[in-house]
């Protein structure tokens, strides 16, 4: 897998998943565009990955809002001169009663999770093209395939990023560009050493996933030489959904 001097943004990318995946695009001298609201966990990954040697820039960036994803695809240009791949990683939730949550939550999470992804693509896709192609990687979840109750707006988001992953292969499929989806289930982002055994035994795999098997999954489908995936939901949860589960 060959990232040598490809330009990657990565929206959400100050912490959890984001961070990780960042960190793993470092790891083969990949060029790292950091987008995200927490201005001083932005800073201090672009901090940490320049001390290691690798070319970084933090963008402060409310995905929720148009202006600021142009911005970033803006910078992002002026800075580096091209885009080769983008991960629309970043997301919020909202667990409420559909009895209680708000228009104004539902507009929030609907827009940062899921209109952001159109916009951030559509952008960065304008410039891909003239690149002679690229690559878009959404970070969806298993929620979109099932639920918990009080999940609406956050189940809505991830159906509508999987449903727009196979839309926006098939319409940038001529610019060759690549756009592909990952729905991850349990990734711990916090203290994995204080996970319980049972916590790790309940999957299929026998452990929880870290941020680093998601990571892994970007590398694979934005590296060129993979460009007959497109379009797909790469479902990556220890195996949780694919498990029968009964009590007794």
């Amino acid at each position: 897998m060959d990232f040598q001097d490809k330009v990657v943004i990565i929206t959400g990318a100050a912490n959890g998943i984001g961070r990780g995946i960042a960190q793993e695009y470092a790891k083969k001298s990949a060029i790292i565009v950091l987008a995200d609201l927490d201005i001083e966990a932005g800073k201090e990954v672009e901090k940490e990955l320049k001390e290691k040697g690798t070319k970084a820039l933090f963008v402060q960036t409310d995905v929720s809002k148009d202006v600021d994803i142009v911005h970033l695809i803006s910078k992002t240009m002026e800075q580096f001169q091209r885009l080769d791949i983008l991960i629309n990683n970043a997301g919020i939730t909202k667990f409420q009663s559909p009895y209680d949550l708000s228009i104004e939550d539902w507009d929030l999470v609907i827009n940062t999770n899921l209109r952001s992804v159109f916009l951030g693509s559509r952008e960065a896709a304008k410039h891909m093209r003239e690149n002679g192609g690229g690559a878009i990687v959404n970070i969806a979840s298993t929620r979109s395939a099932m639920s918990e109750p009080n999940s609406e707006a956050y189940a809505a988001s991830k159906g509508g990023i999987v449903a727009i992953t196979h839309a926006l292969a098939a319409s940038l499929s001529e610019d060759m560009i690549t756009v592909n989806a990952i729905s991850p289930g349990w990734i711990e982002t916090g203290d994995y050493s204080s996970l319980r055994e049972k916590d790790h035994e309940q999957h299929l795999s026998k452990r929880v996933g870290k941020p680093s098997d998601i990571a892994k999954a970007c590398l694979y489908l934005t590296d060129s030489e993979n460009d007959f995936v497109t379009g797909t939901n790469l479902i990556i949860d220890g195996g949780m959904t694919r498990k029968m589960i009964y009590e007794g």
